[in-house]
């Protein structure tokens, strides 16, 4: 999808630039805010673990489904009014997530996936459209605004739910404040809605990407990345299980989120240099790997083993999304594989935090899930040896 760019001064740029770094905040804290709350939502609302992991997979089945659709969004009414849309949608979700009934709870989840799918995929095109010659610098500074904005929604959760007079529900409530700051700092661009310019939907590429051996293989990098990330969203239930304070392992999740910006400042220089990414990505999968067994067998250094899981699977994922673009030869292949990987790897990704929760139930503890993480590490590295030599599909 291309869009012709609207003119604009100094000034609308710097308010364009805002606008697009509070949706970035609004991408990501509205679910991984709810990790250290799980024990307290279990416990209040009576839902089982397995149960609760659905909260932290519902949001990823609706990145898979809705992705597809964000595109069109885009080239029907535009990036400027799909993303507004897009904010509301999240808003409404988390207003309906923190409402109290349970089928609520579920329903506000899987809407704000929803607003956030469509987000994921037209930020970027927006980046591309209007700062072509910044995208680097850029999705550097969106990648931090996330993650700085996952990180104190995780840290803020319990002590806000602790407040007297407060509860979970509350506490849920409070990100609305992320989606309600972009809405309105993005409602002027509405103002300077590009023309779309629709290109054809379809590609003769795009059928070829599904018989590539090594579209595959980045497929599975991603989808792996994805799903050990997302599993390792209980790491606060992991912790408390281990002894530590409900507080203190919120904060813990927190430097999780803040550990997975860094490789955004140091990535993107250090594969420009790189003849092919094999090297960094089998480290960064096997640094991934120590991490997950460290919190197994040494859960006393947690601060340690929580900040090298954040950097190691934070560097695949920049990894990951960097192979779209590496291993494709044009716009329409990387669009095409860009949709592969999302749509499996989330649908991927999904399966992990339920399975988890039902073998926390079935075990009493997260030694099974940990374990098999550290497992899918291994293969992420034999795919990330693969997915990172210099070849193209």
């Amino acid at each position: 999808m291309t869009m012709i760019a609207p003119m604009r001064t100094l000034g609308g740029q710097w308010l364009s630039l805002t606008g697009i770094l509070l949706i970035a905040s609004t991408l990501r804290a509205p679910i991984t805010g709810v990790a250290p709350m799980l024990g307290m939502i279990g416990e209040s609302s009576g839902i089982s673990a397995a149960e609760a992991g659905i909260l932290t997979t519902l949001p990823l089945l609706a990145f898979a489904a809705i992705s597809p659709v964000a595109a069109v969004l885009g080239r029907k009414w535009g990036i400027e009014r799909s993303l507004f849309g897009a904010l509301l949608v999240i808003a409404a979700g988390i207003a309906l997530r923190s409402s109290g009934p349970v089928w609520a709870l579920f329903a506000g989840t899987a809407t704000i996936g929803a607003g956030i799918a469509v987000g994921n995929v037209l930020l970027p095109s927006l980046l591309k459209r209007d700062f072509p010659t910044r995208i680097a610098s850029l999705t550097g500074a969106y990648a931090i605004t996330s993650a700085l904005a996952q990180a104190l929604a995780s840290v803020v959760a319990i002590p806000l739910a602790q407040l007297p007079g407060s509860n979970w529900h509350l506490s849920l409530a409070s990100m609305l404040i992320f989606p309600l700051v972009a809405l309105m700092a993005w409602a002027p661009q509405l103002a300077t809605q590009a023309a779309p310019m629709v290109e054809p939907a379809s590609s003769p590429h795009r059928g070829r990407i599904w018989h590539s051996m090594l579209a595959w293989q980045v497929t599975g990098f991603l989808g792996l990345t994805s799903l050990v990330f997302y599993i390792v969203g209980w790491l606060p239930a992991i912790l408390v299980q281990a002894g530590y304070p409900a507080a203190t392992a919120g904060t813990l999740h927190g430097v999780l989120q803040l550990a997975t910006a860094v490789p955004g400042l140091i990535l993107g220089p250090m594969v420009r240099r790189m003849k092919d990414q094999r090297g960094i990505a089998i480290a960064m999968s096997l640094a991934t790997c120590v991490s997950l067994l460290g919190l197994w067998q040494l859960p006393a250094f947690a601060m340690l083993w929580v900040a090298l899981f954040g950097f190691g699977a934070g560097a695949a994922f920049i990894l990951g999304l960097t192979f779209v673009s590496l291993r494709t030869s044009h716009s329409h292949q990387a669009a095409a594989l860009s949709g592969m990987a999302q749509c499996l790897g989330y649908s991927l990704a999904a399966a992990g935090p339920p399975l988890a929760g039902l073998a926390h139930d079935a075990t009493g503890g997260w030694e099974v899930a940990l374990a098999c993480c550290a497992v899918a590490t291994v293969l992420m590295a034999v795919l990330g040896g693969s997915a990172g030599r210099a070849a193209t599909i």
